[in-house]
């Protein structure tokens, strides 16, 4: 089945992994956020070249947010989503949830563009200082 799955044996480039398990849309995407220290194994910054085995963890800062994933299978070529679902636990906390929005200033329509005075109390409503 090594050879099914595109690993041809032994490890695999975290880069390559990454990419082939759609955690970044492109592999370079994935290369650089290696380079950069983005992507951490079992909590050591890794370079893009760096073995991959199954059991390891991967932390990738990716888009804003951290994905925790511990690696179950490993494969060289991409693959469609619900395969590559199948190579990694995802342990990555939920989101926190979201504040609730303050609320916007109503103004009656037809009412004309706002004035100073209505811009600094609006935005007084919603938490921003001027």
């Amino acid at each position: 089945m090594a050879e099914e799955d595109g690993t041809g044996g032994g490890a695999v480039r975290v880069d390559s992994w990454i990419w082939s398990v759609r955690l970044t849309k492109t592999r370079s995407q994935a290369a650089t956020a290696c380079r950069g220290g983005h992507v951490r194994v079992n909590g050591e910054r890794v370079k893009p070249a760096q073995a991959l085995r199954p059991g390891d963890e991967v932390r990738l800062f990716h888009a804003g947010h951290e994905r925790i994933v511990v690696v179950s299978r490993l494969i060289r070529k991409r693959v469609g989503a619900p395969v590559a679902v199948q190579c990694y636990v995802d342990n990555t906390p939920p989101p926190p949830p979201r504040e609730f929005a303050a609320p916007m200033g109503v103004r009656d329509r037809g009412a004309g563009r706002p004035t100073k005075r209505d811009r600094r109390e609006m935005d007084r409503l919603q938490g921003r200082q001027g």
